[in-house]
């Protein structure tokens, strides 16, 4: 998912045409060292109790590109699916790395060849890996959901949305479901693409640039909108059964209201609870029958949250990693030797949370007190969540390496 906002973008324009483009001038004076504040931290040495061993690695098309994609790869049976921006997916044997399929979904839009200034980046695909019913489903600028069987990557059906789908479509209950950018949820039938039903959320004048994957749970699909809500609805029919906002707007200018819930509900059945944080708000755990709130804590966070241990874990918007108990607001621990370097979403599994950086570090973590375990420094940035199964982690790096890895304690 892409995460910025077209108001921010010009901001950043801004400043990089301002005093630091001249400085090179003699009459230009140095940046203030407090320009230093939001740097990335520098990462320090720690005594590793850990070790990250490279099982393969493999290569899926041209990359995520520049427009801040996240296409997370995923896990059915024996095989790992991932796909880079420019339309190409690919089908691993997990194991090996052995390439199963491959399959192209489109072609970028064409950008003449005498425009050789033209650095506009013609990625398309916007939403996924995502999976279900024996389906591999990806979303597109173009607003389309298509989905390839997980089979042999053969095109089952490709149906047109209202507009962009930034996040992945999921599978489930017989149902494909789908978020777009204007603020649909639509659920369209698994073995044709045609739509049971939408729902529709008004959309704020100025929200984060991207949408939060909907969450199917027994009955009910849960999804958070860019107004700050989490609502719940019937899988079946669409009706809606309740609506929580996690954060009201606040604050005079639109970017001051910035809300947005975009990470990824967290449902967690056993505790009959579905977690949800917004940008600029609140951390909360809400009760799946009926979405009352069971506890709420002050947060900012754009990214999906993980869980284990007991635990919720989640990344800041200053990237400090966070654990807070799922049965209360208390927090367990923080990590700030990270703060600012441009994390991904965490992953939780066995004794680890795993996050990684846009410098291409991969940082394990305890889950029991935040302390560094192990790091490894990949080929490649990252941004995209990694995913775990059976113990081996699959990492997507930003250049459309996926490699495959495995941490176990040295010694």
């Amino acid at each position: 998912m892409m995460r910025t906002t077209r108001l921010l973008a010009a901001a950043a324009a801004v400043s990089l045409g301002g005093c630091s483009f001249f400085s090179f001038l003699p009459f230009v004076d140095e940046p203030a060292d407090d320009s230093k504040e939001g740097q990335p931290t520098p990462l320090e040495d720690f005594e590793a109790e850990a070790v990250i061993d490279l099982q393969w690695r493999s290569k899926v098309g041209r990359g995520l590109g520049r427009k801040s994609l996240r296409l997370v790869p995923t896990v059915i049976a024996d095989r790992v699916f991932a796909a880079d921006g420019y339309g190409r997916v690919v089908a691993f044997d997990r194991f090996s790395g052995t390439s199963v399929w491959s399959a192209s979904v489109g072609k970028p839009d064409g950008i003449p060849f005498y425009r050789f200034w033209d650095r506009r980046d013609p990625s398309f695909v916007t939403g996924g890996v995502g999976a279900g019913e024996g389906t591999v489903l990806l979303g597109t600028m173009r607003g389309e959901v298509i989905a390839l069987d997980a089979a042999d990557g053969s095109e089952l059906w490709r149906r047109k949305m209202s507009s962009e789908v930034l996040s992945a479509p999921v599978g489930g209950d017989g149902v494909v479901m789908a978020q777009t950018s204007d603020g649909r949820l639509v659920a369209l039938e698994a073995d044709d693409g045609s739509t049971r039903w939408a729902f529709d959320n008004q959309v704020p004048l100025l929200t984060l640039r991207g949408t939060a994957t909907p969450v199917i749970g027994p009955g009910l699909v849960f999804a958070g909108f860019g107004d700050g809500s989490i609502k719940a609805v019937v899988t079946e029919t669409g009706a809606p059964i309740w609506e929580h906002r996690v954060m009201l707007p606040e604050g005079r200018t639109e970017l001051e209201r910035l809300v947005d819930v975009d990470g990824t509900p967290l449902l967690v059945a056993e505790r009959g609870a579905l977690y949800a944080v917004s940008y600029q708000g609140r951390l909360k755990a809400l009760r799946v029958q009926d979405g009352n709130l069971l506890w709420e804590m002050p947060a900012s966070s754009f990214l999906d949250l993980a869980a284990g241990y007991g635990q919720v874990y989640f990344v800041s918007d200053d990237d400090i990693v966070t654990a807070v108990q799922q049965g209360s607001a208390t927090v367990a621990w923080t990590q700030e030797a990270l703060k600012n370097r441009k994390l991904t979403s965490p992953v939780a599994f066995g004794n680890y949370v795993l996050v990684g950086d846009e410098e291409g570090y991969l940082h394990v973590l305890a889950q029991s007190d935040g302390r560094f375990v192990a790091r490894r420094k990949l080929g490649s940035g990252l941004r995209t969540r990694m995913i775990e199964a059976d113990s081996i982690v699959y990492v997507l790096g930003n250049n459309g390496t996926l490699e495959a890895m495995e941490i176990r304690r040295r010694g």
